[in-house]
């Protein structure tokens, strides 16, 4: 039979055989359900690797030294309490910064502050201190008690003070709380006590260098000042002096104005100035005051503001008044010439003439006034313009004045600042306030901090699944034994037509086979079942089993297969093309005097050759005689010639061949038969080995119609099979 007659070789079947076929192009597994996999498949290599690491946790967590933490609480604010309103050296902060801080948490693990610790504790010094943490700060050298005649050298005490310090800075533990002031120093120690004195003398120390920090800042800047302020007052009386000798010999007099500028200076103003303002005063009233009498003098006598207001010449107006009264009256009654009206006639002229003199001599002294004021505007004049003169003079003598008065207030404003601020340095130096205080200070620890037995088993624990888990995906990656049915299409790119498990102590496959209750049995019936849609006509007239190496349950697999075959009531033939390996024959329990080597090699009574067996409707064809030229037998044209021949005379052909590795011989057999089953062995074949020999048969133009997993543990793996075989199955192993 030529492969291209065969409809299937190369191409995808059609018909009932998709069914088969689209198994192979499933979706492929998800990755965590491929990991569960991995896991309950090497769940006793985790368990194993869990229960060491627990072991060794607690063994370990055992033979730990028992350690002592003891803490305290610090409060560092950024702005220390203040007790005088006075101003430091060192600047304050604006706002919140956590450069500030970080500062600090840096001075509290400085080397510095360890050594002082060490120091005040005298750790250089003490032995037992250094066996504590199992340091030799000696490298081999005597202790102090192993040679008490001799002392210790200067290097050694450097050696000592360096270790010392080391092992505070390695077993110190600064914690800040976040989002406060609070920081929180703690130290471990195999001795409690000892723990608790490190932790006191630590803050202890922290306190005192920030104090001494700080008044080292203050002294250093009252040193500073008091030398600046020795310079200062030295030019400040250099400059007094130049003062008062220039306006000494300028004659410059200054008087004291009492009034006091924004830096508080008491302002000055010359005895010219004085005098000109005073004169200027006096000059404007003296104006107006001329400006007035000439305006009194212009006017008429009797209409005068003096006129108005002098009481003779009101009296007389008055009087005059009354006398015209009367002489009105007396003219009303009597005639003009009337004596007592002649009188008052009289005494009327008498009185205008009193009036008229009066007011003459009113008009005399307000000319008298107006001549006075003009020369008094005029002496004063005359004065202001000589003051001006003169202030214009002084002011050309005032520049350099000036200068020197400038630069005497300029040294005095710098040395009554810089006194200011010294004065302020030491009050502040001297109050010695702190911004450092202690909250909680260390208590004796009252039960060690480690070890922890629960917390050192929980991570064992952790520890030992993450080995465990680790050791499993990498033996899974060393491992290519494939281990699970559900990785066939994967790994094969074929179909799973059933997977065969393995048979209880070692029970023969044949006696396993023969009850067709066993687990065995319905496995093969349902691969049978699977067959039928192989082709569009059912189970292939003529079909081989093959696998990548020998061993793996081929054979059994085609006897198998037969026999199922033979049950439902069908004509077959069970041929063994295993030349080189027969093992039909074995299966039986038959000779192999004559078979498939004697027809091959030319012998055409195949009547002789074919064997009946006790399975009704199952013949056998041995393989006969073994010929030293297997491959030679197989690849003439008398191998296509049996398979047409036992194909007419029976419905199925069954072909047990060799596997395909290492030889052509199943390549030969495979390309003149209708399907090919390949059987892969559980736990035994290799991933690399099976994709290399299904790549061997597609090369050659032969696509398998599936995988038959034999040799299956269904125990061992991550759920039953036994459903897929019938009821028999799973009731079997659920007893087991």
């Amino acid at each position: 039979m030529n492969t291209a007659d065969i409809p299937w070789f190369g191409t995808q079947p059609e018909g009932r055989a998709a069914a088969v076929s689209d198994e192979a192009g499933a979706a492929p597994m998800p990755l965590l359900t491929r990991y569960w996999r991995i896991l309950v498949r090497r769940r006793w290599l985790v368990l194993a690797v869990t229960v060491a690491a627990l072991l060794l946790g607690l063994i370990a967590t055992l033979l730990m030294t028992p350690q002592y933490v003891a803490s305290a609480t610090l409060e560092i604010s950024r702005q220390q309490d203040r007790v005088v309103q006075v101003d430091e050296v060192t600047p304050e902060s604006s706002f919140v910064d956590q450069e500030f801080y970080q500062t600090q948490y840096s001075l509290l693990e400085a080397r510095s502050l360890a050594e002082a610790v060490a120091t005040e504790l005298r750790l250089p010094q003490d032995n037992a201190f250094f066996e504590m943490f199992e340091v030799d700060p000696d490298e081999g050298t005597l202790f102090a008690e192993e040679a008490p005649g001799s002392r210790l050298t200067r290097e050694q005490r450097q050696i000592r003070q360096r270790e010392a310090a080391d092992i505070l800075l390695d077993n110190i533990g600064i914690s800040p709380t976040r989002g406060s002031r609070l920081v929180t120093v703690s130290f471990t120690s195999p001795d409690a006590d000892f723990s608790q004195r490190v932790v006191n003398a630590w803050v202890r120390n922290f306190i005192e260098q920030s104090l001494a920090r700080r008044y080292e800042a203050s002294s250093y800047a009252r040193n500073f000042l008091e030398e600046r302020l020795g310079q200062l007052r030295e030019r400040l009386e250099v400059s007094e002096r130049d003062l008062v000798a220039y306006a000494e010999n300028q004659a410059i007099i200054n008087l004291p104005t009492g009034i006091t500028d924004a830096q508080g200076n008491q302002g000055e103003r010359s005895i010219v100035v004085e005098d000109l303002s005073a004169l200027n005063q006096a000059l404007t009233q003296a104006t107006a005051d001329r400006i007035a009498a000439a305006s009194r003098n212009n006017a008429q006598a009797d209409s005068t503001r003096e006129a108005l207001t002098n009481t003779a010449i009101t009296g007389l107006r008055q009087e005059r008044a009354e006398v015209a009264a009367e002489y009105a009256r007396l003219l009303a009654q009597f005639q003009p010439e009337y004596p007592p009206a002649q009188a008052l006639a009289a005494q009327l002229r008498q009185l205008d003439a009193s009036i008229t003199t009066e007011e003459a001599r009113v008009r005399r002294s307000l000319g008298s006034d107006y001549a006075s004021a003009s020369r008094r505007e005029t002496d004063l004049r005359e004065r202001v313009e000589t003051l001006k003169s003169q202030l214009l003079d002084q002011r050309r003598r005032s520049i350099q004045y000036n200068n020197y008065q400038r630069e005497a207030d300029t040294n005095r404003e710098l040395y009554d600042a810089l006194l200011q601020r010294y004065k302020e340095i030491g009050v502040a130096g001297g109050v010695g306030s702190n911004n450092i205080s202690v909250i909680d200070p260390a208590q004796l620890p009252d039960k060690p901090s480690s070890p922890r037995i629960a917390i050192n088993l929980l991570l064992a624990l952790l520890a030992g699944l993450g080995l465990g888990i680790g050791a499993a995906f990498l033996l899974e990656q060393i491992d290519e034994a494939i281990r699970d049915p559900s990785e066939i299409p994967e790994i094969a790119g074929l179909p799973l037509l059933g997977v065969v498990p393995i048979s209880d102590d070692n029970e023969d496959p044949v006696e396993a086979l023969a009850d067709i209750k066993s687990p065995q049995s319905e496995a093969y019936l349902s691969i049978r079942t699977n067959l039928e849609f192989a082709t569009d006509h059912g189970v292939p007239r003529s079909l081989t089993t093959t696998s990548t190496r020998a061993g793996e349950g081929k054979s059994t697999t085609a006897y198998a297969l037969a026999k199922s075959l033979a049950r439902a009531r069908r004509s077959v033939i069970l041929v063994d093309c295993d030349l080189r390996s027969p093992s039909v024959h074995q299966l039986m329990e038959m000779d192999n005097k004559a078979g498939t080597s004697n027809f091959l090699s030319g012998d055409d009574d195949l009547d002789k050759m074919i064997r009946a067996t006790s399975i009704e409707g199952m013949s056998i064809l041995p393989a006969g005689p073994q010929p030293p030229n297997a491959g030679e037998l197989l690849s003439g044209p008398r191998l296509e010639l049996l398979v047409d021949e036992l194909g007419r005379r029976f419905d199925h052909v069954v072909v047990d061949s060799p596997p395909v590795l290492g030889l052509a011989d199943a390549i030969l057999i495979a390309s003149r038969v209708e399907g090919v089953v390949y059987a892969v062995e559980a736990n035994a074949a290799r991933r690399g080995m099976v994709q290399t020999a299904i790549r061997r048969l597609r090369q050659a133009g032969i696509k398998p119609i599936g995988v038959v997993f034999t040799k299956f543990n269904a125990r061992n793996a991550h759920y039953g099979y036994g459903y897929d075989y019938g009821y028999g199955y799973g009731d079997k192993h659920q007893s087991a």
